[in-house]
């Protein structure tokens, strides 16, 4: 994640005892990112914290400009079929409508696609991986993976690079840059100028993570009326917000805070808060056992008790994000709703049988409740308020090779 834009030094002049000058400390970096109304080149949301500043990647507009044609380009991929966007779609809130991702090469992820609404606020970036803490760390595992391969780096990062040293403007027919394909040398030596070689696997990530850093979600229905603008959530989410935010449901405990997450990490926290949680989805063997390749934290930790425990995600823009869950085996609001208020999923056949509600390493939230058919409706109206059109529909984070379109509901 970075965050600061850098300037020039300022050097200042000063006496010193034996008549020579001494140099001042470098001004500190102006952030792009300031307070809502402040006239900041990227506004936060009025009462949103400011991103914690990663020093070793300093933000500017040229750098998120750049990082934004490196996420739409599937000639980021090398076999150029896919970009970053492909699983991250603008009109799906940054997903990518699939239970589970599909790589370049055709192989299936085992996880659904995260969406990327305020990814700059994560604690940490994927599901279950508690080592990926920023958006270089992740840009650089979706570039290198190879189980399953996604953007296909890995043996070739070489010729990768010298596609981006030399872009061909064959590499473009049928885009909307065909006429006048990017300028990637160019760009990178105006992002990079410190660098003798300013294409190299590390620019590369630095330049996706000052885009994804600029996914930044606050203007929904949800958060007008947190701003006192009338009429602004209908009568139905209001009740729907008292549920959400109730005892009874608990749903704020996982999801609360300005994120709705309760795994963020900002400037104004002096420790992160990582946070992972088994929600009783499975229960295979009666001992807490979850799906192959989707053992959750304890994957990382290799302690039995993290089986099965996973990050509770952002629910801004969740109308948009479908399906649902780490592998995508919840379609809609509604079931999702069903599994809560049962406090565990059960599953009668198949090779994933087994009463979530009775996996040992459920969370002690997940209790299960009573829920009327109007109580329901009201708690869906209340998850469609968090739907922030202005960001679905923002140009500066739209595909500027015109292969991806918006939604369509954007103007």
């Amino acid at each position: 994640m970075c965050l600061y834009a850098a300037t020039g030094l300022l050097l200042v002049g000063c006496s010193s005892g034996n008549g020579g000058s001494a140099t001042a400390p470098p001004a500190p970096a102006k952030s792009i990112f300031g307070d809502c109304g402040s006239g900041a080149e990227i506004e936060l949301p009025c009462g949103f914290p400011a991103p914690k500043p990663q020093d070793n990647n300093p933000v500017t507009m040229a750098k998120v400009t750049l990082g934004r044609f490196l996420f739409y380009d599937r000639n980021l991929s090398f076999n150029q079929t896919q970009s970053c966007a492909d699983c991250h779609q603008q009109d799906k809130a940054f997903t990518d409508g699939l239970p589970v991702s599909v790589g370049s090469a055709g192989g299936l992820h085992p996880r659904n696609a995260m969406s990327m609404t305020n990814v700059v606020y994560n604690s940490t970036m994927n599901w279950a991986n508690n080592q990926i803490v920023n958006l270089e760390q992740q840009a650089l595992a979706v570039l290198l993976n190879e189980a399953p391969v996604e953007l296909g780096w890995s043996g070739h990062e070489l010729v990768m690079l010298d596609r981006l040293k030399s872009p061909s403007a064959a590499d473009y027919a049928g885009t909307a840059l065909a006429a006048a394909p990017p300028d990637y040398p160019a760009m990178f030596a105006v992002v990079f100028p410190d660098e003798a070689d300013p294409i190299t696997l590390m620019t590369v990530t630095k330049a996706l993570a000052a885009f994804g850093s600029t996914m930044i979600s606050g203007d929904s229905e949800f958060d007008k009326e947190q701003r006192g603008e009338p009429n602004a959530m209908s009568d139905a989410a209001k009740r729907g917000r008292e549920l959400f935010f109730g005892e009874r449901l608990e749903c704020f405990h996982c999801h609360g805070g300005f994120n709705f997450s309760d795994s963020v990490n900002h400037a104004g926290l002096k420790f992160t808060q990582q946070s992972f949680h088994n929600n009783a989805l499975y229960n295979l063997d009666g001992a807490g056992l979850y799906p192959p390749d989707n053992h959750g934290l304890r994957e990382f930790t290799l302690q039995a008790e993290d089986e099965g425990k996973f990050r509770a995600p952002t629910l801004r823009n969740i109308e948009l994000t479908a399906p649902y869950m780490h592998d995508g085996s919840i379609a809609t609001l509604d079931e999702v709703i069903d599994h809560y208020a049962r406090g565990g999923r059960l599953i009668t056949t198949g090779p994933y049988a087994g009463d979530g509600a009775l996996n040992p390493n459920r969370s002690s939230l997940i209790n299960g409740f009573v829920i009327t058919a109007n109580e329901r409706l009201d708690l869906i109206a209340f998850l469609k308020s968090l739907t922030d059109w202005k960001f679905v529909c923002r140009d500066d984070l739209s595909d500027p090779f015109g292969n991806i379109p918006k939604n369509v509901m954007c103007p």
